[in-house]
């Protein structure tokens, strides 16, 4: 674990801590947004309301992807993060690199909003892609999501997501490649 994400993790932790004492880190109304919550694909555009820099938090800040989509190992869905896992290090974070994106982040806080992240990553309707099994199976969050950090902000898929595509990688990884197993 490098200096830089230890002391943004106790940074995080401590600043948790400082809000629950005071009893404003139990918002009502806040949830954690999961994928089944979005609106359909087709009627999102690729404008993010916050432009996270995936860049800095998973390249510079060496923060693994399943912190923040922390249901990925045990879900169907990646999941989103609750605006309080954000703020766990930007209530004392300023953000040098965008302070404007961290300032609306504090704006969602304080009004007790999740963000309404506009989903990037779908598959069609009729296919399944339950994250905990390619975790489990030791597939890197990269295959399909690409090299996120280098990425700024993700507006659009790094995959083509076609059953071509999955089905080549399950023939490369020797994994089923039964119909139900996506199809169900």
């Amino acid at each position: 674990m490098t200096k830089k994400w230890l002391i943004a993790t106790v940074m995080g932790v401590v600043s948790v801590g400082a809000l629950a004492c005071d009893g404003s880190s139990t918002r009502e109304g806040e949830h954690t947004t999961s994928m089944q919550e979005l609106p359909p694909y087709e009627e999102l555009g690729t404008e993010q309301p916050i432009a996270f820099p995936h860049d800095v938090h998973a390249r510079d800040f060496q923060i693994d992807c399943q912190y923040c989509h922390f249901s990925a190992e045990r879900s169907v869905s990646a999941g989103l993060p609750p605006v309080a896992t954000c703020m766990g290090c930007h209530a004392v974070i300023a953000g040098s690199q965008n302070p404007e994106e961290v300032q609306t982040l504090r704006d969602y806080w304080s009004r007790a909003e999740a963000i309404p992240w506009v989903r990037v990553y779908k598959v069609s309707d009729h296919v399944r892609f339950p994250h905990m099994r390619h975790i489990a199976a030791g597939v890197d969050c990269t295959a399909c999501h690409g090299d996120v950090q280098e990425i700024g902000v993700i507006n659009e898929v790094a995959q083509d997501l076609s059953m071509g595509w999955c089905v080549s990688c399950h023939v490369e990884n020797d994994a089923s490649r039964d119909c139900a197993v996506c199809h169900y």
